[in-house]
């Protein structure tokens, strides 16, 4: 089974290391973090022609490639900084051009969980996770939190950038070695039966 996790930052700070917080909870599994810094990623018009061509998207750019992983996996793992109060501009394109794979239901009970992180405890990461859980609902994901301890809607972190890096509130770290924990327990459900 494999884990795909999206970063949705516009740099590999301090969202690419609570991804890498909740992977660390999946060695049993194929995982793998893309960022979506490293494509380019066009608007979606709403031209509908992915529903004429049967979710296929005739622009040709990096969301092909992403949309082929979103398909493979089994579970996904978003994250997302605060970005005015919600999630980064280029991981709300990514969420639009993604009306692809609806057309087909190809991310239909797939697992999803999601990662937030902002500058300030109460600085929008609540609504960023609920961005992302809006995402998968519409896909028809299978949506699960960071559960035992917490059991909210997901990591919600506070980072304050320094000179060497990062520094990540420890309980916004747990919460995401949480995620991680409820992916593999939700997806070891699965594949017992």
């Amino acid at each position: 089974m494999k884990v795909l996790a999206i970063n949705g930052s516009h740099r590999k700070g301090s969202t690419f290391i609570l991804l890498e917080e909740a992977l660390k909870e999946l060695k049993d599994f194929e995982t793998e973090i893309i960022s979506l810094c490293d494509y380019k990623l066009e608007y979606c018009k709403v031209c509908n022609a992915c529903k004429r061509n049967g979710g296929v998207c005739i622009v040709k750019d990096g969301y092909e490639e992403i949309a082929k992983k979103l398909k493979e996996a089994d579970a996904v793992i978003v994250g997302s900084p605060v970005y005015f109060g919600s999630v980064t501009g280029m991981l709300k394109t990514l969420f639009d051009r993604s009306r692809t794979l609806r057309i087909n239901w190809d991310l239909k009970n797939k697992i999803c969980a999601a990662i937030s992180v902002g500058a300030t405890k109460h600085g929008g990461q609540e609504h960023t996770l609920q961005a992302i859980q809006a995402w998968a609902l519409i896909h028809g994901m299978i949506f699960v939190a960071d559960s035992d301890p917490t059991a909210h809607f997901g990591c919600a972190a506070v980072a304050k950038q320094t000179e060497n890096g990062f520094e990540i509130d420890e309980w916004g770290l747990q919460t995401a070695r949480s995620v991680g924990k409820r992916i593999k327990e939700v997806l070891n459900l699965l594949k017992e039966k």
